[in-house]
């Protein structure tokens, strides 16, 4: 039965409050300690204590270690992780990803190159302990699936190794892209490049809890105190719903933005055109509705479905190409079966397609249908004659 972990950032995330709701939920903190202190850490210690925040319990995780200046690139700390001697190859692995989300930020960020980035702050033996102690408590307690919360980063501005910078700090903005953000007016840095890396390549989906049922509950404490809410990060674990357990490998899980809006005085040349553009803008589908608003007038309910990260531009298309004054926005969660693309050769030539495993594990074919168009004029078929030609291609090759 898949074990799940749902993290909920209220406050955000760092990466001693992802080990510190870890060991509350059931991870073991000595072997925790020790795989950390195989990577030639043998100084390093850990220790947990149970703090309030705004009158709620949660454990407080410190790093204690003698003091270092060294900036480490990714090859050292990948070097050390593979050498440890007390962390399994999963956790590694796990470990090896998180600082690869950090890795691919940074040399973005400062127009370097993976191998020539060197890490500040995260590249310190205290983030190295959260992000590797991190790995290992998920690995040992079994999680398998990962789902998260929106993400709050704060307001204002921090001071880092590079100087002055607004939140979220460039790296943690480039970690953060394609995930849901939560708006927060707090003014302080409650997502670290730590916390996001982890949830970067870790979370699978970001949005509600999910259907599952719960085990343990974890608290993991911030540094500071905030004064209008509890600096905690809570992490439920627990098993995947009985309703979800067979679908869990075929159906991939995410959110889209629905955008909006009813018009009753555009003409229907104007409506198709703004449905042209939104769809070359990269809208993943417009729909138009007919419906009756008020005054007995008759209109059209037109529909977007866009990646969130697409919104604000697709939006804005609507606003420029329509004559509505006014867009309604839903975050929606989304259910979609894992897909592979996929060509075929047949007698009127290669199709390609896309192959979709259903939640019972059988699979279907379905050809692209601008290809298959093009085809079967080409060749003088029906459409039918080339899809099926298609899909008997595919289910003899599989």
């Amino acid at each position: 039965m898949p074990k799940i972990a749902y993290f909920d950032c209220l406050s955000g995330i760092s990466g001693d409050m992802t080990l510190g709701a870890l060991v509350d939920a059931g991870a073991e903190i000595a072997a925790i300690e020790a795989a950390v202190r195989s990577m030639g850490l043998p100084e390093l210690t850990i220790t947990c204590t149970e703090v309030k925040k705004h009158g709620f319990r949660a454990i407080k995780v410190d790093i204690g270690h003698p003091p270092e200046h060294a900036h480490r690139h990714l090859h050292h700390i990948t070097d050390m992780i593979d050498g440890a001697t007390e962390i399994e190859p999963e956790a590694k692995e796990l470990a090896k990803k998180i600082f690869h989300q950090v890795a691919v930020a940074e040399a973005k960020v400062h127009g370097s190159t993976l191998q020539k980035v060197h890490f500040h702050e995260v590249g310190a033996i205290d983030s190295i302990a959260d992000i590797v102690g991190a790995a290992v408590a998920m690995t040992s307690m079994g999680i398998e699936i990962v789902e998260a919360s929106p993400v709050p980063t704060g307001t204002g501005s921090i001071t880092i190794a590079h100087g002055k910078v607004s939140i979220p700090a460039p790296a943690t903005a480039e970690i953060l892209k394609g995930v849901p953000i939560a708006a927060s007016s707090v003014e302080c840095e409650l997502t670290t490049p730590t916390g996001a890396a982890i949830l970067k390549a870790c979370a699978r989906r970001f949005g509600p809890l999910p259907s599952m049922t719960m085990h343990s509950i974890g608290f993991g404490a911030g540094t500071k105190d905030l004064e209008s809410q509890a600096n905690v990060l809570r992490v439920i674990v627990g098993e995947v719903a009985a309703s979800e357990r067979s679908a869990s490998n075929s159906i991939q899980r995410d959110e889209i933005m629905l955008l909006e809006t009813n018009i009753d005085d555009c003409t229907a040349e104007q409506i198709a055109d703004a449905a042209e553009r939104l769809m070359d803008a990269g809208a993943l589908d417009v729909i138009q509705t007919p419906c009756q608003m008020k005054k007995g007038r008759s209109g059209v309910s037109l529909s977007v479905i866009a990646n969130i990260d697409q919104a604000a531009s697709l939006e804005a298309i609507m606003f420029e190409s329509t004559s509505t004054i006014g867009i309604r926005r839903q975050v929606i969660p989304r259910h979609k079966l894992s897909r592979t693309d996929q060509v075929v050769a047949t007698a009127f030539g290669e199709v390609s397609g896309k192959a979709v495993t259903l939640p019972s594990g059988q699979q279907r074919f379905k050809p692209e249908y601008d290809l298959v168009s093009q085809i079967a004029k080409r060749a003088n078929v029906s459409l039918a004659d080339v899809v099926s030609a298609a899909q008997t291609a595919w289910s003899d090759n599989r």
